[in-house]
């Protein structure tokens, strides 16, 4: 054999594309990845380059509610996660919900919020399918509001007498807020701050629509 089929064959294959989640899978794990991106890195990840975006499966949050949307969202994924909590301050006390995934679990968890974050923003992202499909149409509105979800759950409200914010340190979930705003039939601004990007919507109707489209069903209670 030539020497350049040998080289040729020893050249390393690009890793395979996972195939596409379904849409209530999408749904959950676009969910979960918005709520990571909306938060900054752990204090003792914040100087490792090998955690990737996700962080080695560890998450903080400042607030219950969104630990345990989180927490719910993994479950409905089959990914176990770990929470503690820990409170500080004196006068101004606070409390700091820790999500971290087992070991055993992160590659799985990784590929999840990874294939799921990638497969939402194209679908939010992208302009009108000629021909979508009913299930298209229907869902991307929900993965628009499953963003907004993630945001007024742990991004940094910035709320004024005018409009609601959230500042946000990810411009590409900035971008995903606004596309997702106009997919609820909502006016989004996008202005770059302080090392943040902020995203606002005006108070009345439009901050209406997006908290009530953010807004989950209550559970349903047998008769």
């Amino acid at each position: 054999m030539a020497p350049e089929s040998i080289s040729l064959l020893d050249r390393p294959r690009p890793a395979p594309v996972p195939p596409p989640l379904d849409w209530l899978t999408l749904a959950d794990a676009f969910e979960v990845a918005c709520l990571v991106r909306c938060t900054p890195p752990p204090a003792t990840d914040a100087r490792r380059s090998d955690v990737g975006t996700y962080r080695g499966g560890v998450a903080e949050f400042n607030r219950e509610d969104a630990a345990r949307r989180m927490r719910q969202l993994l479950g409905r994924l089959d990914v176990p996660v770990h929470h503690e909590l820990a409170t500080g301050g004196l006068r101004r006390r606070y409390e700091l919900h820790r999500l971290s995934v087992p070991r055993e679990h992160r590659a799985t968890y990784a590929a999840l919020l990874e294939t799921g974050w990638r497969q939402g923003r194209r679908e939010l992202l992208g302009g009108p399918v000629p021909g979508a499909s009913m299930a298209r149409r229907a869902w991307r509105p929900r993965l628009a509001a499953a963003a907004w979800r993630a945001a007024l759950l742990a991004g940094g409200r910035h709320v004024r007498r005018h409009s609601l914010g959230i500042r946000l340190a990810d411009r590409d979930l900035a971008a995903v807020l606004v596309r997702g705003a106009a997919l609820l039939e909502v006016p989004a601004m996008l202005r770059p701050g302080a090392g943040c990007f902020l995203v606002s919507v005006a108070n009345g109707p439009h901050r209406t629509r997006i908290v009530d489209s953010a807004t989950l069903a209550p559970a349903a209670t047998a008769c």
